[in-house]
């Protein structure tokens, strides 16, 4: 990789940047270390924060250290909300979430070698300095009407809700982690998402002001767009999260299974390592042959691999597989196969009743006798196996698990039945 700025520009990954000239030159120069903040308002990080993390694993592979910031500090208060206060949660929490975020940007950054990336955490440099100290050494260099003309604030001074003093100072602090982290570790660049480049270009005039001589940068990443309109990064079931407890293995890899065509060349070029040849022939492959999916297979597990490891990867894609009749469905384990009936329509029942009302009740069809006409079609299955007698009853040693039935309609509708009363 001759030139960091090229490439993410050609993966769509540079929305804003203080001097694009200035910065493809330090890059030149470099090695340039750098760093992205994460505050800990969640338990987990979530595909957007993965944007971040990638774009520095980019970063760090064309020869740049890294800085990975989990605010233990700012996530006591948290960025501006574009709509609301957000509601703070209390120190002890918000210790134990910086280190599950920790634990999850740890294994996409390398932390050997001559680039190796650091962790760091803004609560070091700002739990003992008095509200004195703060507003005479940092406050005094922010001027208020440039910090009301920053987005975020300006929203929320045009809102009902207003901003509370606490939310309007998070640029402050923001501005400092980056002078503080110029200071200790020599850092010139801050990356972020687009919607934080207020926060961003407080800490390069912070540095202006008090480093007279420094050059620093900011770059910022786009906001990424789904064609349907919906937030990326979101379904029916909520956020997709990077931690397997709050969207499981199998629900993250649907979510870029099921990317839509239109969406699934832009995603490919931010999310994937694989080189540009590779990317290209995908794309061509997505306009030639849509129904194959081989852009979206190919991308999900990449990523399943990259965030849940290559194990959880292979049982996924055999669930996804035999869920839809090209494998074995006993052999799943049961964490996995549960995993993947929670993402489909599912009732639980007391006792087996006859398939025909276990399709209607759990919506595989639309009435008892739409679900006869279904296996007089030859149409319905129950793990696979398909039902030939309208009258069926399922026994209870069919049960996966001793617990799950799988019903499928077609090649593609899917249910599932558990049994809670074994």
């Amino acid at each position: 990789m001759t030139d960091i700025v090229d490439e993410l520009q050609w993966r769509g990954l540079i929305a804003l940047s203080t001097d694009e000239d200035a910065l493809r030159k330090a890059f030149a120069d470099g090695p340039v270390t750098f760093y992205c903040g994460f505050d800990p308002t969640a338990p987990s990080l979530h595909l957007g924060n993965l944007v971040q993390i990638l774009t520095m694993r980019r970063i760090q592979q064309a020869g740049n250290r890294p800085l990975g910031l989990v605010g233990g500090a700012t996530g006591l208060i948290g960025d501006p909300k574009p709509t609301a206060e957000r509601t703070l949660n209390s120190p002890e929490v918000v210790a134990q979430w910086v280190e599950r975020l920790r634990a999850q940007i740890a294994p996409l950054l390398d932390f050997d070698g001559p680039h190796a990336a650091v962790m760091v955490n803004n609560l070091d440099w700002t739990q003992g300095l008095s509200a004195i100290d703060f507003l005479r050494d940092v406050g005094k260099h922010f001027r208020v009407n440039k910090m009301i003309a920053k987005e975020a604030v300006s929203r929320r001074l045009n809102s009902e809700a207003g901003i509370g003093y606490t939310e309007f100072s998070y640029q402050i602090l923001q501005g400092m982690d980056f002078l503080e982290l110029y200071r200790r570790h020599g850092c010139t660049l801050q990356t972020g998402g687009s919607d934080q480049w207020g926060n961003l270009t407080s800490g390069t005039d912070l540095i202006h002001r008090v480093e007279s001589d420094a050059v620093v940068h900011a770059l910022a990443t786009p906001l990424i767009t789904k064609a349907d309109g919906t937030k990326f990064g979101k379904t029916e079931s909520g956020t997709i999260w990077l931690d397997p407890e709050m969207t499981t293995p199998y629900a993250f890899y649907q979510f870029w299974l099921n990317a839509d065509d239109r969406d699934v060349s832009k995603f490919l070029r931010i999310f994937s390592f694989r080189s540009h040849a590779e990317i290209e022939e995908l794309e061509r492959q997505t306009e030639e042959r849509p129904q194959a999916r081989a852009a979206q297979r190919a991308l999900a597990e990449e990523l399943t691999t990259l965030v849940h490891g290559a194990d959880q990867t292979a049982a996924v894609v055999a669930a996804s597989k035999a869920l839809f009749g090209q494998g074995e469905l006993g052999e799943l384990d049961d964490r996995t196969l549960a995993a993947a009936l929670s993402e489909v329509p599912h009732i639980k029942v007391a006792e087996l009743g006859p398939v025909v009302d276990l399709f209607a009740e759990v919506g595989l069809v639309a009435s008892k006798s739409a679900a006869r006409r279904t296996v007089k079609e030859g149409g319905a299955y129950v793990n696979n196996v398909k039902v030939t007698a309208e009258d069926a009853v399922p026994a209870k040693d069919e049960l996966i698990h001793g617990r799950w039935l799988v019903l499928r309609r077609g090649k593609k509708n899917l249910a599932a039945v558990e049994v809670t009363d074994v």
